[in-house]
């Protein structure tokens, strides 16, 4: 074997090595692709806030990471936190407090909410240390949910649309609740906005 062939050879093997690494890269990102998109289209997948409606709990622009798997197993509970498809526009997501949950008989009164349903069918009302009171309404409001509706609110409920204004809301477009608050990093918190009612 000559230099000139040796050398031939080696360039071959060179090439071939390379390519080699290419198709590996290659496949490794469109592995890593499917991943990430299957983790952000059934497990988790990040959340802006946009807008006061849920002030002074949540802020415009922070940033949260929505945990979209437990409510295929579970339902939302009164008091939770929930990011869900606005029914007008299922494109655009909303962020709001559940309050009543289906089959409850949901009453405002000047502000105050009222649950009447089997386990308190005289009325309970709810205990809300996450409304301040600079942003309390006095309207008053009442509704009947069904098997299959939520009545949602924001924390801010002089500058929220929720349930008040466009109804319940149907459990199909619940889409998860937020797990992790990450941006700003001094409010950075697991479970942002969880409040869990001491009463059903």
């Amino acid at each position: 074997m000559n230099p000139q062939e040796n050398l031939q050879n080696t360039t071959k093997d060179q090439a071939s090595t390379h390519h080699s690494s290419l198709k590996e890269i290659v496949r490794f990102i469109v592995v890593a692709a499917i991943v990430v998109a299957g983790v952000r289209a059934f497990i988790a997948q990040p959340f802006i806030v946009n807008g006061a409606s849920m002030d002074p709990t949540f802020d415009s622009g922070q940033y949260l990471i929505v945990d979209q798997l437990t409510y295929h197993f579970d339902n939302p509970e009164r008091g939770e936190v929930v990011i869900f498809k606005y029914p007008k526009d299922p494109k655009t997501f909303f962020i709001k407090r559940v309050i009543g949950l289906p089959g409850d008989t949901v009453k405002i009164e000047r502000g105050e909410v009222t649950i009447f349903n089997e386990t308190n069918p005289d009325g309970i009302r709810l205990d809300e240390p996450y409304v301040a009171q600079y942003h309390m309404s006095d309207d008053s409001f009442k509704v009947t949910l069904s098997p299959t509706e939520y009545f949602v609110m924001g924390d801010n409920r002089a500058q929220s649309s929720d349930s008040r204004s466009w109804g319940p809301l149907e459990r199909d477009y619940i889409v998860g609740r937020p797990i992790l608050r990450l941006f700003p990093p001094n409010e950075a918190t697991v479970f942002p906005g969880e409040f869990k009612q001491n009463n059903k």
